[in-house]
């Protein structure tokens, strides 16, 4: 059917880039705002493998059908995707390795520092949940940003079997960056890796944490408070963030997550008041989507995202 969808919308030849948007083989001759970028793998704790290695691929193909649709009408942004005058385009994967977490991670800096040295907004299509490390690693001395954050897991272990830049320690890496002066974290709910000494730590730093259940409770206003105003975003969001009863596709899927439309209010308050700098998506596993429903729904957030960006003031 999605297929048809696509003849019918005129999508053409598949480009397999994402929405069908331009390729740009090297990031040197970058000649864009927004530069997409396929991350499949950072540094995955060997129990669980290269888990989200197609998820960048699955993503693009999730919302393939729609590619000729570029230049309708997004309900969601209020326009098309792409105001006059603004480019985006699709940098492909990065390569990655099971065994060399350290090559992995400097591959995935380097890419996003050769990104924002053309001064555009990487959009980063993960991958494990530990690609933010080297991501937010980019942004050093480039200035002062505040990171948030939607998962269902606060990211705060120091490390796990030895291994201190696995998915379940992006956020406490990120609070030792001196870049990074403020974390918000954006739907917890349920057990996971942190313990209740991991938890403490996270406060003793300052992080504001908003539980999934406050969420649901008092809406998104209450978070956008902790964005300062005029703030350079770093918004990484982790499926799991969302109720499986949408996004099913994750490691850990827990109940009473966030809905499609409160991730994309946060995604427009935030945009709104500050500036979206970077933005990350992980922890897409395509086998745990047989429907390609949660890919549709993974591919629609980077499309919020790319459009909010490409309404943002310059910099």
């Amino acid at each position: 059917m999605s297929s048809r969808i696509g003849k019918l919308f005129g999508a053409g030849a598949d480009r397999g880039t994402f929405l069908g948007l331009p390729r740009c083989e090297d990031i040197s001759t970058l000649d864009a705002q927004i530069a997409i970028l396929g991350v499949p793998v950072a540094t995955p704790y060997r129990s669980l493998g290269l888990y989200a290695a197609e998820a960048p691929a699955a993503i693009r193909r999730g919302i393939a059908h729609m590619a000729g649709t570029r230049g309708h009408q997004d309900f969601d942004l209020g326009g098309p995707l792409l105001p006059d005058g603004v480019r985006a385009v699709d940098c492909g994967d990065l390569p990655g390795a099971y065994d060399d977490g350290p090559g992995n991670r400097a591959l995935i800096a380097g890419a996003v520092r050769a990104v924002l040295d053309q001064d555009a907004v990487p959009v980063v299509l993960g991958g494990d949940d530990s690609v933010p490390i080297p991501l937010f690693q980019a942004y050093e001395d480039l200035g002062s940003y505040t990171v948030v954050q939607v998962d269902a897991h606060i990211d705060w272990r120091d490390e796990v079997d030895g291994e201190r830049f696995g998915l379940s320690s992006p956020m406490r890496r990120a609070s030792e960056m001196h870049w990074v002066d403020r974390i918000v974290q954006v739907g917890a709910r349920g057990t996971g890796s942190a313990r209740p000494a991991d938890y403490q730590a996270a406060l003793d730093f300052g992080a504001q944490i908003v539980t999934a259940r406050q969420v649901h409770e008092h809406g998104i206003g209450p978070i956008l408070d902790l964005v300062p105003q005029g703030a350079d975003v770093l918004l990484t969001i982790d499926c799991d963030g969302l109720d499986p009863t949408i996004m099913p596709a994750v490691i850990a899927p827990a109940p009473g997550g966030l809905d499609y439309w409160q991730v994309v209010r946060l995604m427009q308050g935030i945009a709104a008041k500050a500036r979206i700098a970077g933005f990350d998506l992980v922890e897409f596993m395509p086998e745990r989507d047989p429907q390609g429903l949660a890919a549709l729904t993974a591919a629609r957030l980077v499309c919020n995202a790319i459009g909010l960006v490409a309404r943002a003031r310059p910099r």
